[in-house]
C-alpha cells in the first residue's frame, strides 16, 4: 500500500488484511530481532537489484514507525495497515517520517505474519507471490525502507493466541 501526496495510488491491501477487536488483551510476550529485520532489507535489495532497481537504505524513522505498528498488532491482536485507532497507515508513518520540508513525499507499507518462525527469503518470497506487495517492493519510487519483524507468544485477538511472527515494512522518498 503506498501514499503520496501528488497521487493517492491504487489500494494495494492484499487479502491478509483483518479487522481490529473491539478489545484486546496486553498479555502477550513479545521479541524483535535487529538481525531479522537486516536481513529482510538485504533480501529485499537483492530482489531489487535483480530487476534493476535501485537499493533501498536504511531509515531510522521508517524503523521506528514500523516498529510501532508491529508492536501495536501483536499487543492489541489485529492485523491492519490502519492503526489500532483507525488511523490511515501514511498518517501513522508520516508522525516518524515527516514532509516537513521536502518537495516530494511518499510512502508505502507491506506486512506480514505467520504462526510459523519466519526468515528474510521465506517472507519476501511471500511478498513476491503476491501482485499488491510485489507491486510495492517494485516500485522505483522508494529510496528509503524500515522493517520491523516481530515474534508474539500468545497474541490475542485475531490471533487467537497463537504464537506469531508480525513483519512491517515501512517505505518512503523525500526530496
Amino acid at each position: 500500500m503506498s501514499f503520496s501526496w501528488r497521487a493517492l495510488a491504487p489500494g494495494l491491501l492484499a487479502a491478509l488484511v483483518l479487522a481490529a477487536p473491539v478489545g484486546a488483551s496486553r498479555s502477550a510476550a513479545t521479541s524483535s530481532s535487529d538481525a531479522l529485520d537486516d536481513s529482510i532489507v538485504a533480501q529485499i535489495n537483492i530482489v531489487r537489484r535483480s530487476h534493476g532497481l535501485g537499493l533501498l537504505r536504511h531509515n531510522t524513522q521508517l524503523h521506528r514507525s514500523a516498529g510501532g505498528h508491529s508492536r501495536s498488532m501483536g499487543t492489541y491482536g489485529f492485523f491492519a495497515h490502519e492503526s489500532r485507532d483507525g488511523t490511515a497507515f501514511w498518517k501513522r508513518i508520516k508522525r516518524d517520517y515527516p514532509q516537513g520540508g521536502y518537495r516530494t513525499w511518499s510512502v508505502g507499507e507491506t506486512l506480514a505474519f505467520s504462526s510459523e518462525s519466519l526468515d528474510a527469503a521465506v517472507i519476501v518470497r511471500m511478498w513476491m507471490n503476491s501482485p499488491p506487495h510485489r507491486k510495492v517492493l517494485l516500485s522505483s519510487t522508494w529510496r528509503d525502507i524500515g522493517v520491523s519483524a516481530l515474534r508474539v507468544s500468545a497474541a490475542p485477538g485475531d490471533f487467537e493466541g497463537d504464537d506469531v511472527t508480525l513483519v512491517t515494512a515501512d517505505f518512503g522518498i523525500r526530496r
